[in-house]
């Protein structure tokens, strides 16, 4: 009578790494014709529907762009929900005051785009632009410039402000790198 061999996976030490003798998991792909991607993200078939795609990233964005949430509602129906999703997602109005909110492509703080907006400059502004803006900008509202304007003592102080928190990012950043 032959003797059936033994695993390796018995007594100490271990003889292959730990959890070799799983299955392999099973990972579904994205919905979309040709997108080989694993679909992570559900989106609805249709309103009021169970039925789901499941879409990557990149294309349960491109599906999510064009779906209209308040469809066939009525007005009163609309602005309740718009209501409700406003204060449902007011905590992330709430991050955004403690700069945990970012520019969008995560280059510039949320203090530097609230600096970059009183320059009245782009999100993509170099620091040659941003010396020329604070220039321009220190000079038009200089209380010395404008003195019978009463609002011109309580927006000046904000430009060097603002220029500074730009400068100090751009030094953060060639040091960086």
């Amino acid at each position: 009578m032959a003797r059936a061999s033994r695993s390796n996976d018995w007594g100490f030490p271990r003889w292959r790494g730990y959890g070799s003798s799983r299955e392999a998991t099973t990972v579904r792909l994205c919905d979309r014709h040709g997108c080989n991607e694993p679909g992570d993200c559900p989106a609805p078939k249709a309103p009021n529907s169970r039925d789901r795609w499941y879409f990557c990233q990149r294309h349960a964005a491109e599906y999510n762009a064009k779906w209209d949430y308040f469809e066939g509602l009525e007005e009163a129906e609309r602005q309740e929900r718009a209501r409700a999703e406003q204060r449902d997602n007011s905590g992330y109005a709430e991050a955004a005051h403690y700069g945990w909110a970012g520019s969008g492509d995560g280059t510039r703080s949320a203090d530097e785009m609230r600096a970059l907006d009183l320059l009245g400059l782009e999100a993509d502004a170099d620091f040659a632009a941003i010396k020329k803006a604070w220039r321009d900008k220190a000079k038009e509202v200089h209380p010395d410039v404008k003195p019978g304007d009463a609002e011109a003592p309580k927006q000046f102080p904000a430009i060097p402000l603002a220029y500074e928190v730009l400068r100090a990012a751009e030094e953060r950043r060639e040091w960086k790198g």
